[in-house]
């Protein structure tokens, strides 16, 4: 009896020591707004980065001092706007003309309507079409 009564001790602490480190995991149910809110709270920090980059560029800097803003002011102004705001303007920087518009479009489309309308015998802008009147 003796020597059963060790090999189950031995038995017993063999099985303790490989189960001594392990412990037990509890899972339990995560919302959907708490990942949707922490995919767009990355998301926001990462447009806020974008348009501090942004303020970082030389030509932005001279067009905000030509127009009197300072840029510590203006760095300042975009670490205090919400979420959304920063998506907002992010969105509106990126999707923005580059320029004062779209000009070369405009000058473009009343070329050709004076030039369709010269054709036309309506008016005589240019010298060099002739009417079909």
């Amino acid at each position: 009896m003796n020597r059963k009564m060790k090999l189950v001790a031995w038995v017993v602490a063999a099985a303790l020591s490989h189960t001594a480190g392990l412990q037990a995991a509890h899972a339990g149910m995560i919302a959907t707004e708490a990942v949707a809110g922490q995919v767009t709270q990355a998301e926001a920090s990462q447009r806020r980065a974008e348009v501090l980059a942004t303020l970082e560029r030389a030509d932005v800097a001279e067009a905000l001092a030509a127009k009197g803003v300072n840029l510590d002011d203006a760095r300042a102004r975009v670490a205090s706007l919400t979420d959304a705001e920063v998506a907002h303007l992010a969105d509106t920087l990126e999707h923005a003309p580059a320029g004062a518009g779209d000009v070369l479009g405009t000058v473009v489309f009343i070329f050709l309507v004076l030039l369709v309308t010269d054709i036309l015998g309506f008016t005589k802008v240019f010298p060099f079409t002739r009417s079909i009147r």
